[in-house]
């Protein structure tokens, strides 16, 4: 079995956040039934530009695979009732809305503990379900900003910048898996559930780290660096090469030793020289990384690295993401997968970074829309034909079709 395979996920989710987190879940294993609703045509990743068509996207694909879906609506007292049904035979209720809908539509713990008094709610919201913006949408790019990433990302002299890509989004995702495992192990143990109130906002600042830990307690004031300085370790930053980028690290004192030979200066490091400890070359950071600077023009990114590795230097090249995907690396790891999609045929994805035992992940594409109506109904729900049509006829699943 896989790990998660006793573990069923009722989602009511939507776009990127709350899918990301519950995708890994899927991919270990855990039947994720995601509800979509059919007033507004499902999740919203299904149209998501630039590589979409009807209601197949590539977006869509990233974030889904390996899951179920059905199309229900929990406006209606039918919607609502096959939900419930199906809380009954669930170990948790994932969400990612604004933080005051899952209490307004009914879907935390106090609203289900009389179906399933072991159920986990797990919330994934924009600013969490208290304080003064529980109600406000969250999206990565404003979270960014009010968490203070994009006031320390770019350079010195450059507009505040936000992340290549949405890190509070993802980061959230997997914030709000690991919450929803905990839950779900305590409820196992301790036969009640719970709810996990996550927030992409919470996350955003949990993840200031130890630059909020200086600031709290000894007034630091984070900036940005030139070149992505490391604020303390010297060098540790992106250095310009002849033809590109890469970066170099000496997290270390041995590996500032090497670095010196490498560069023609063993003199740096040794005893007595200004830039022979950790302290000198903060304290001297701007006169050493210009000569390190003037010294890393005079070779290309492949010359460096073919003497970097081998004295054992951290450092990597700058890849661009092509690049990136096909590093010799991201093959070995088997980082790339692939699935048969109906209107793409082979759809090539990044693998989830979750490892768990020996045996290797399986991977299926993400469902069509109302595609595991029968399977959810039928087999979890434990409806019978007749009672789907009248289900369906109350338009649980959507506009009951009219008549004549």
């Amino acid at each position: 079995m896989k790990p998660l395979e006793d573990v069923r996920v009722i989602a009511v989710e939507q776009y990127g956040a709350g899918p990301f987190g519950s995708v890994h879940l899927a991919d270990l294993g855990a039947e994720v039934i995601k509800i979509e609703d059919p007033r507004v045509g499902g999740d919203v990743g299904r149209y998501v530009p630039p590589y979409a068509e009807d209601e197949d996207s590539l977006f869509f694909e990233t974030f889904n695979r390996n899951k179920r879906s059905l199309s229900l609506d929990l406006t209606t007292p039918a919607g609502r009732a096959v939900f419930e049904e199906l809380v009954k035979n669930a170990d948790a209720v994932y969400s990612n809305l604004r933080g005051d809908v899952p209490a307004k539509i009914g879907i935390t713990y106090d609203d289900l503990k009389h179906l399933n008094p072991a159920i986990v709610c797990c919330s994934l919201t924009g600013f969490g379900m208290t304080g003064p913006r529980s109600k406000e949408p969250g999206y990565d790019y404003i979270l960014q900003g009010l968490a203070g990433w994009m006031d320390l990302t770019g350079e010195p002299d450059g507009p505040p910048t936000k992340s290549g890509l949405s890190l509070v989004d993802f980061s959230g995702g997997y914030v709000a898996a690991i919450s929803l495992l905990a839950g779900l192990h305590a409820a196992r143990r301790d036969g009640v559930g719970m709810d996990c109130d996550v927030s992409l906002y919470d996350t955003a600042i949990a993840m200031l780290t130890y630059p909020a830990t200086w600031h709290l307690n000894a007034g630091f004031t984070p900036t940005r660096t030139r070149h992505s300085a490391h604020p303390s370790l010297v060098p540790f930053q992106a250095f310009e090469a002849s033809d590109g980028w890469l970066v170099v690290g000496c997290a270390k004192e041995k590996f500032w030793a090497r670095l010196a030979v490498v560069v023609g200066h063993p003199e740096w490091a040794e005893e007595g020289s200004p830039y022979g400890s950790f302290a000198g070359r903060q304290e001297r950071s701007q006169e050493l990384l210009a000569q390190l600077e003037e010294i890393f023009l005079t070779r290309t990114v492949a010359e460096w690295l073919e003497v970097l590795y081998p004295a054992s230097i951290p450092c990597g090249p700058i890849n661009d993401v092509p690049q990136a995907l096909r590093e010799e690396h991201t093959l070995a790891r088997n980082l790339v997968v692939e699935t048969e999609h109906p209107r793409y045929g082979a759809v090539r994805q990044v693998a989830s970074p979750v490892r768990v035992g020996s045996e290797p992940p399986t991977y299926r594409r993400a469902p069509r829309r109302n595609e595991d109506a029968d399977h959810v109904l039928r087999e979890v729900a434990g409806y019978d034909a007749e009672q789907v049509a009248k289900l369906a006829a109350d338009g649980a699943f959507g506009p009951a079709p009219s008549e004549g």
